[in-house]
């Protein structure tokens, strides 16, 4: 059974395409590599001692898409990842965003909307929750106003999903997922930003490694236990497991509603410092960071409510956040030897 993975040499993607490969599936994989590297299509052979079809094309050129979705008309499912995703980033260059993240999406499902059924699973994220009001969050949790652009990005995604699936054969799953670090324990593929990290996570391992001066933490003055922000830090491989769980459960029509929603992430919310304290723990090393002036768009707390996913997927979390940040390490040091 064919599987398109869209941005499936990025840090999601790559993980997703290694444990859909040890499902059986065939693997398509699309990516721009405008923020990831054809060396991962390597990594993940290593891995699953299996490579998959890679076709390098920009989601934003619709004539690409059609002409992709001609190539390989026996596709049954699509997971989509490409997109644009650095908060920060989406605050200073918003139209990027819009472009890339919304008319790819509305070129793929043009193309699904042509099938007989398809099977979809969207690459949401917490953003589309804004700073909720209560914690943990649930999937029945206000959809708030977004604060980036990238956020607003995936709101959009999420209504255009559900009013196209209404009028469609596209059954959907909306995954709205936490903050994924970590890397394959293999250290084969992990996180690879290109340029000046955006994330937390890489920042601290490439400070650790001295590739950077010092992790500047934005702001210590939240009303959180320590005044830094908190998020919901998930393993990576854990999150594409959760991926693969869904597709089959669209393609074994096991869903109850054309589009499902919901929450991936460990249920425990977690400060910047304490992952700097965990990253200090695990690599036996102190971290050089300083205290500067909060970023635009960062909420001050998130982390989810996971009893969906647990219950109706029957998926759950498995790795302890040192655990991740050990795994994180040990990627990092690969890549730098």
């Amino acid at each position: 059974m064919k599987i398109l993975v869209t941005g499936g040499l990025g840090f999601i993607g790559s993980h997703t395409v290694v444990e859909l490969q040890s499902e059986g599936f065939e693997v398509i994989t699309i990516d721009n590599l405008s923020n990831s590297s054809i060396e991962v299509l390597d990594g993940i052979e290593k891995i699953s001692s299996k490579k998959p079809i890679f076709e390098q094309l920009d989601l934003r050129e619709k004539s690409a898409v059609q002409a992709f979705f001609q190539k390989f008309d026996d596709i049954a499912g699509v997971i989509h990842f490409a997109a644009s995703k650095a908060v920060g980033e989406s605050v200073e260059n918003p139209l990027l965003y819009y472009e890339n993240n919304i008319s790819t999406l509305v070129y793929i499902l043009q193309e699904l909307e042509k099938k007989q059924s398809a099977s979809f699973i969207f690459s949401s994220s917490c953003t589309v929750y804004g700073q909720a009001e209560k914690m943990p969050i649930t999937e029945n949790a206000p959809i708030q106003a977004a604060m980036s652009p990238y956020g607003n990005t995936k709101q959009i995604g999420e209504e255009i999903i559900n009013e196209v699936c209404k009028v469609s054969n596209i059954n959907s799953i909306l995954l709205r997922y936490f903050n994924p670090i970590g890397s394959h324990k293999s250290a084969e593929i992990g996180e690879l930003p290109i340029g000046v990290p955006q994330n937390l996570v890489p920042f601290i391992t490439q400070t650790g490694i001295g590739l950077r001066k010092e992790l500047s933490v934005y702001g210590n003055d939240y009303p959180t236990p320590d005044g830094t922000c908190i998020r919901d830090y998930i393993h990576v491989v854990d999150l594409a497991k959760a991926h693969v769980i869904a597709l089959q459960r669209l393609l074994n029509k096991k869903n109850l509603e054309k589009v499902e929603v919901f929450n991936l992430g460990t249920g425990t919310g977690s400060s910047v410092l304490e992952v700097i304290h965990s990253f200090e723990r695990v690599s036996g090393q102190k971290l050089p960071y300083k205290i500067v002036d909060r970023r635009e768009g960062d909420v001050i707390e998130a982390y989810a409510n996971t009893d969906k996913a647990n219950n109706v997927l029957g998926w759950k979390s498995q790795s302890s956040l040192d655990e991740s940040i050990a795994s994180a390490w040990k990627w990092e040091q690969r890549i730098r030897k």
